[in-house]
This record gives C-alpha cells, structure tokens and sequence, in this order.
C-alpha cells in the first residue's frame, strides 16, 4: 500500500493532472465549435420556414450522432495525421455540443420574445453545463491514445500487481476527476436557482404592477 502511495504521488498524479488539461483543451474545443454551430442552428429554428425545418432536422440528427462513430469516421474519411486526437475527439463531440447549444439557444430567444432577459440569461449556464459534460465525455480519446486523464489511470492501473492496489488507484481517479465537475456542477445549480428566483420576482412585480 505504501508503494502505491509513492507511485501515485511522484508518478501518477502528475501524468492525472497533465491528462485532466488535455481533457478541457478538447471540451474547449467542442464548446467553441459548437458555439458557432448551434447559436446559427438556434436563428434559423427559430426563424421558422424551409430553414427553420432543415435546422430542426439537423439538431435532431446531431443530437443522436454517437461520439465513437463520428472520432472513428474522422479517423477513417480524412488522411491519417490531418488532425491531431486532440482535434479529433473535439470534432467528434461538435455535434452533441452544437445540438446543445441549438436547443438552449432557441429557449433564450423565445424568453427574449417575452421580454424576459434573466430568463434568456439561463443560456449562460447551459452552456457551461453543456461544457462539464463534455469534459467527462473527452474520456473516448482513450480509445485512439490520446493522453489524457482516463488513459493515464488506465496505464498506471495496469502497471499494479493487486486488484486491491487497482480499486484504489480507480478511486483516487474518479475522486480526482469527478470532484471538481461535481462541484462545477453545484455552482451551476446555484446560479440557475438565483436566476430562477429572480425571474419569479420580476414576474411578480410586473403583475402588482398591472393589477
């Protein structure tokens, strides 16, 4: 046990840490994509017509694209080393992101066509939970040996002798991986529940107001 204490602190946790920065750079680049992607899907839905009917159509299609078929379709539809696997699990995840984005995005309009700006301001942390989920999702660049935070724990895992040693290392990098979204996660629900309170308070003193 004090050996995997040793191997975890000089060793393991800075391959985890080094492993997590990879994981945001590919959540920050889904995000980004997406971003673009989605806010223009967002205009056309809500515009209505003939493209308003091809976005929708095309945010239910991303919105079913599995990450694994579209990271391995890149792999194979574009000439090997093009992309990096940074930028190809990023760009396998721009779909779910910009389907995301699309859908929180046509609620803020709607909410800005009811002259309810707080209401449009829940965007913001859509968009950062939309963000969170894409960090745990950045854990299928495993697959094609990207180093980031999954496969630094699988390599160490398989480098110990016990399962006992291997359950604990899983924990201490689920704990190290999970903690901070979890507590992301939290913020985002208070933040949502102050501007939820706010949009009742608003909506209340309007109708004191009418009546």
């Amino acid at each position: 046990m004090t050996g995997l204490f040793e191997r975890v602190l000089s060793g393991f946790m800075p391959q985890l840490l080094s492993g997590l920065v990879v994981n945001f750079e590919i959540a920050g680049v889904a995000l980004g994509l997406g971003l673009a992607l989605g806010v223009a899907l967002a205009l056309a839905r809500f515009g209505g017509g003939p493209l308003g009917a091809a976005a929708a159509s095309a945010i239910t299609l991303m919105r079913a694209a599995p990450t694994f078929v579209v990271m391995f379709f890149l792999l194979n539809a574009l000439p090997r080393d093009s992309l990096s696997g940074v930028m190809t699990v990023g760009l396998s995840l721009v779909p779910y992101s910009a389907a995301f984005i699309a859908d929180a995005g046509v609620d803020a309009l709607r909410q800005l066509r009811n002259k309810a700006p707080l209401g449009a301001l829940l965007f913001l942390p859509n968009v950062m939970r939309a963000f969170f989920v894409l960090v745990m999702s950045s854990g299928a660049a495993a697959a094609i040996g990207v180093k980031e935070a999954i496969s630094a724990i699988l390599l160490q895992a398989d480098q110990l002798p016990s399962l006992g040693d291997r359950l604990l290392l899983f924990a201490i990098g689920v704990a190290s991986f999970g903690v901070p979204l979890q507590l992301g996660f939290a913020l985002l629900r208070v933040v949502q529940r102050r501007l939820g309170l706010l949009l009742m308070r608003r909506h209340s003193e309007a109708g004191r107001v009418e009546s």
